[in-house]
């Protein structure tokens, strides 16, 4: 085994004390990528109004489907890479590094020209008040300029936290939602920009991760850094199809966003929209812990499983397991609890948005049951570079229960169907996941 200083993270013991020394940084850099997103909803509901904050939510499944390809070729290509790293191949690894480096430039740039030439198209079709057009508009014209160094931070994020570097990639992200945070008061108070300055802040803060990411991989000296690319198809198959589960998530996220916002158009007009907006961004900030956590502990996997050491696997998802069921517990708890003061933030008692938001809160936190389990799932899958389990664990979960439950629930019951697609999903997703992670136990030895 190669003794780079770069794997020796790895060859400490698997305890609890050690994994959450690896994790931790992950999970406060996804918390708070999760809370500079809520700073926009925060800064634009407040500053600009619900409509604008309804527009927000209107233009994410397009940002969604920008991102999914990204999305693939980092979590996958990750989990490829490390998986070599554990086998020693260490010179191969940087270069297969590199070539899907260079290709997720090359999807951002089509990407980003795919979105400008259908925005128009997309939200005039949209049965939308003209002032909430303007918005959807505005913010993603702006929002797309930064495509590349989105999906450029999305991967040296990942590849930070492969190389042992999590601390860093933690600054990073802290570092990005401070300037988010301070822009949008400058760009949205102080200069009266709107949602084109909500969107401005949001990029320049993701690039903070892009910048210092180009910086250390420069670096010779690290476990991971740019060499002369060798383009290997294999490679990049492998990781197209071990990361199609959060490709797949990022697409069916976004048409299922789509879903919700068709059905509260229809059950409870604009308002409705802006009232799921806050609950998707209080769902997303707790996911955003079993987020954190899974993307922590996947470099781990892929090491372990590369090295045939089943006895820490073993141990690390066991572990794993028991960590997310008490961060399921507390969060559920916690969210009820502060249900209306978390309303709040985002929307006076008298705006009709508040209730709507209260109702739906308490209804939709039932799903922090089972969503940390479900996560962890494919993650764990994905790590294991099971790329097919892992997509069907995705797909079912965010797309087929989903779209059932959206599909039958309000017609029923109206919008308080709609708050109970998403527990609902999850509790059947939770079932299916359960059944894969027995039936491939004795093929992985976890």
């Amino acid at each position: 085994m190669n003794n780079h200083a770069g794997t020796t993270a790895y060859e400490k013991p698997v305890t609890l004390k050690n994994i959450l020394r690896f994790a931790l940084p992950t999970i406060a850099m996804s918390l708070f990528m999760s809370f500079y997103t809520m700073v926009d909803g925060l800064f634009v509901s407040n500053l600009i109004g619900t409509e604008a904050l309804s527009a927000i939510n209107l233009t994410a499944p397009v940002i969604s489907l920008v991102t999914a390809i990204s999305t693939m070729l980092a979590t996958g290509g990750s989990a490829v890479i490390m998986k070599k790293v554990g086998e020693g191949k260490e010179q191969e690894a940087r270069e297969d590094f590199t070539s899907l480096i260079l290709v997720n430039v090359a999807v951002g740039i089509l990407m980003c020209a795919i979105g400008y030439v259908c925005m128009d198209f997309i939200f005039s079709r949209m049965a939308l008040s003209k002032a909430v057009t303007g918005y959807c508009i505005d913010y993603l014209k702006n929002y797309l300029l930064f495509t590349v160094p989105i999906l450029l931070m999305n991967n040296f994020s990942l590849y930070l936290i492969a190389c042992g570097k999590s601390a860093l990639s933690l600054f990073c992200s802290v570092g990005g939602g401070i300037t988010n945070i301070v822009l949008d008061y400058i760009f949205i108070r102080l200069l009266g920009m709107g949602t084109n300055g909500a969107a401005v802040a949001t990029g320049l803060g993701y690039s903070v991760t892009a910048v210092v990411g180009f910086i250390v991989f420069c670096n010779p000296e690290n476990l991971l850094h740019f060499q002369k690319p060798v383009w290997r198809f294999s490679v990049l198959k492998k990781a197209a199809s071990n990361g199609c589960s959060e490709m797949a998530t990022a697409l069916v996220t976004g048409i299922t966003t789509l879903l919700f916002n068709w059905s509260m158009l229809k059950y409870a007009g604009e308002n409705g929209v802006a009232a799921i907006t806050i609950i998707m961004y209080v769902l997303m900030f707790v996911s955003s812990l079993f987020s954190g956590y899974s993307y922590g502990v996947a470099p781990m996997i892929s090491y372990y499983c590369g090295a045939g050491n089943h006895a820490k696997l073993k141990r690390l998802v066991r572990t794993s397991l028991l960590i997310i069921l008490g961060i399921s517990l507390a969060s559920v708890a916690i969210s009820i609890g502060i249900t209306r003061p978390l309303v709040s933030i985002f929307t006076r008692p008298d705006n009709p948005v508040y209730q709507l938001a209260v109702t739906g809160n308490r209804l939709c936190s039932i799903a922090l049951c089972f969503i940390g389990f479900n996560i962890f799932s494919s993650s764990l899958f994905t790590a294991l570079n099971n790329g097919v389990v892992s997509a069907v664990l995705a797909f079912s979960r965010s797309f087929v229960f989903m779209v059932i439950c959206l599909l039958l629930l309000p017609a029923f019951l109206g919008v308080t169907g709609i708050w109970l697609a998403n527990p609902l999903a999850e509790g059947m997703a939770i079932i299916l996941a359960g059944i894969m992670f027995l039936k491939h136990r004795d093929t992985y030895h976890y």
